[in-house]
């Protein structure tokens, strides 16, 4: 069985304004001291408004979900201790006047030393999933393999659609916010291992990043892990559709490895089309047209369907498919997290809102 793991990111919010709050030390401690999480599975992020939670290594799509629910109610119950709330949100709705300190490790000081503005506007979250590939050439091999698939993925996590009290247009506004960094957006074409690794060192080399860790592509190999790491996703406000796209991911990788070793021919699409897919999807979401691995436009339920075809013999292997094709189908019918978000403003306002983002998250 193939290995996956899920990281969530999460801001912490006023539970009236819905304004960041700098409260991640006395979480942190409250959280991983009580009795539903480990230290070591919950961790400062960038700015002192966000906390990252951490899977274990798993090997079931049932284990996922059950760590994501108690390390969701772990964060949630110290928030709540502590006069905020975790708010599973892709980007923060709003800022407030005042910026939110910088978490005070010698990497992220550099960073704001760096580039301040973009520092200070990082009220953004993510969610990363790890999929277990031990040989890293094959891991290069599936992140040719996986690369034009990224835009359905943004396109179906898309949970952000909100800034500065104003809805962007963008279906997720973290993605053009994180696109801003030197190294950032889909992943290159990489003729193998060795052109990987070259890549990676040429550009720490220039002197414009400070380290591999700053090479934030929508997928690539964790230094850390022996896996590949994809990136694109909007952190989900619910635990179970973070499960959702852990099955996909764990899927697509499974089927790329496959057709590598099967020698499946790969075609290789321009950069500037899967850059044209990754913006379009971050801008529409899942409501008109989405892109394929080829740059060719469909209907987005009808490039749904064909990712989950294309991954069904992967999820038939791992016992996936009932849970994650039902799990696709309500999302289709629900829309994305971003419309989602949209409608309880539009129905409730800023309370609604608030009640979606921090109180759907710690839902079974």
């Amino acid at each position: 069985m193939i290995t996956v793991g899920v990281e969530e990111e999460y801001l912490l919010v006023d539970p009236v304004t819905a304004v960041p709050v700098p409260a991640v030390g006395v979480v942190r401690r409250a959280a991983g001291l009580g009795p539903f999480a480990q230290g070591v599975e919950i961790q400062d992020e960038l700015l002192q408004a966000q906390i990252e939670v951490a899977t274990p290594v798993c090997s079931s799509l049932d284990e996922v979900g059950g760590h994501l629910l108690r390390l969701r109610h772990a964060v949630a119950s110290a928030a709540e201790a502590n006069g905020c709330r975790v708010a599973a949100t892709g980007a923060a709705p709003l800022r407030g006047g005042t910026r939110v300190p910088v978490t005070p490790t010698a990497r992220y000081l550099r960073m704001e030393g760096a580039a301040r503005q973009l520092v200070d506007e990082q009220l953004i979250c993510g969610m990363h999933v790890h999929v277990g590939v031990v040989d890293p050439e094959m891991g290069v091999a599936v992140l040719n393999r996986i690369r034009g698939w990224l835009p359905a993925l943004l396109a179906m996590s898309a949970n952000s659609p909100l800034w500065d009290g104003r809805d962007t247009g963008f279906a997720s506004w973290r993605t053009l916010v994180f696109g801003r960094w030197p190294v950032s957006g889909p992943p290159p074409f990489f003729d193998g291992l060795c052109d990987y690794e070259r890549r990676l060192g040429d550009l720490v080399a220039s002197g414009v990043i400070a380290d591999r860790g700053q090479i934030y592509w929508q997928a690539r190999l964790s230094d850390r892990y022996p896996t590949v790491e994809v990136r694109c996703l909007d952190v989900q406000l619910r635990a179970d559709e973070a499960v959702m796209f852990a099955g996909i991911i764990r899927g697509l990788v499974a089927a790329a490895v496959v057709e590598e070793k099967a020698g499946v021919p790969l075609p290789v699409v321009a950069p500037e089309l899967t850059q044209v897919a990754n913006w379009h999807a971050a801008r529409h979401g899942m409501n008109g047209t989405l892109l394929d691995p080829l740059g060719r436009p469909h209907r987005s339920g009808d490039l749904l369907y064909a990712l989950l075809r294309h991954i069904t013999p992967a999820l038939e292997e791992a016992g996936d498919l009932r849970e994650v094709s039902g799990l696709v189908h309500r999302h289709l019918q629900a829309g994305s997290p971003a419309d989602r978000q949209r409608r309880a403003l539009a129905e409730a306002g800023l309370p609604g809102l608030i009640d979606l983002v921090t109180g759907a998250g710690n839902s079974p």
